[in-house]
């Protein structure tokens, strides 16, 4: 469920009836790509991967790269439960056992309705309160300036020099923390950083957007640490609530955002210094 939303595949560990491994589940449910993140990650792979090989597997390549962060996620998620049952959830793993109630006709309309108000209008209105408020607060950010710089930029200025340390920059380290209310917004930020804009920025066209990002220094390296980051990072802001909700816990909803941006931050760092390496014996 978590290709599909994170959020929903938090709730849907309720089957789970075993609340240490309910909670493994959760912990490690964002390690799998949503539909948030599919976009970002096969228009960088479209601009960066297929762009740098002529011929008809230009396609099959970026298709392959996505492919492997993907299998990166579910290796990551296979690894970090095993951790987390060997240390801070350790105990005895619980037997599955799958009883198959009698078998009645489906009532359409009560199946609707409870899929409607139980799960849909949740996940929604936990978004609506992400999203208003961090809208504001985009807003306020790219549009109030101190002394020649929006707010925006300085941010972005600020954390530069750490985001160059992992193979990103400020920008993109910046598009991802204002992007936590959605996963789809976090390059409309970046692009509106690179241009300056005061408000979102949505271009259609893929040579568009490789032209501005090549233009602010994008590289190979680059464009593969923010697909890393892109799936290693804290979960979206629906999903936090949802797993606070879940878990009835600040600190766990602190676990679930920590475990990922570390792991994140690691391979890309990992990642850059390879590439630098590889790049000085060459």
């Amino acid at each position: 469920m978590g290709f599909g939303c994170n959020a929903a595949a938090v709730v849907g560990t309720r089957i789970i009836n075993s609340p240490r491994e309910k909670l493994i589940a959760i912990l490690t449910n964002c390690f799998v790509p949503c539909n948030g993140r599919f976009p970002f990650l096969i228009t960088i792979a479209t601009i960066f991967i297929s762009g740098s090989v002529a011929g008809i597997f230009s396609g099959l390549l970026s298709a392959i790269v996505v492919m492997l962060i993907i299998l990166l996620g579910i290796l990551l998620t296979l690894l970090v439960s095993k951790i987390l049952s060997k240390t801070i959830l350790k105990g005895l793993p619980s037997s599955f056992t799958l009883e198959l109630p009698p078998y009645r006709t489906p009532q359409i309309g009560k199946i609707l309705v409870r899929s409607l108000f139980n799960r849909t209008l949740f996940v929604l209105g936990k978004a609506i309160s992400i999203a208003a408020p961090t809208g504001i607060v985009i807003w306020i950010f790219s549009n109030i300036s101190i002394g020649n710089s929006s707010i925006l930029e300085i941010i972005a200025l600020y954390l530069d020099p750490f985001a160059k340390v992992i193979g990103l920059d400020g920008y993109i380290l910046t598009g991802f923390i204002l992007g936590i209310p959605a996963n789809e917004i976090v390059l409309p930020i970046i692009l509106m950083g690179y241009l300056k804009n005061k408000t979102l920025v949505d271009i259609e066209n893929i040579n568009i957007i490789g032209n501005v990002l090549v233009s602010n220094g994008w590289t190979l390296l680059t464009a593969i640490n923010v697909m890393i980051f892109t799936l290693l990072h804290f979960p979206c802001g629906t999903t936090l609530l949802t797993i606070k909700k879940e878990t009835k816990s600040i600190k766990w909803t602190f676990v679930s955002f920590i475990i990922p941006t570390l792991c994140g931050i690691i391979i890309c760092f990992i990642t850059t210094q390879i590439y630098n390496l590889v790049c000085l014996l060459i």
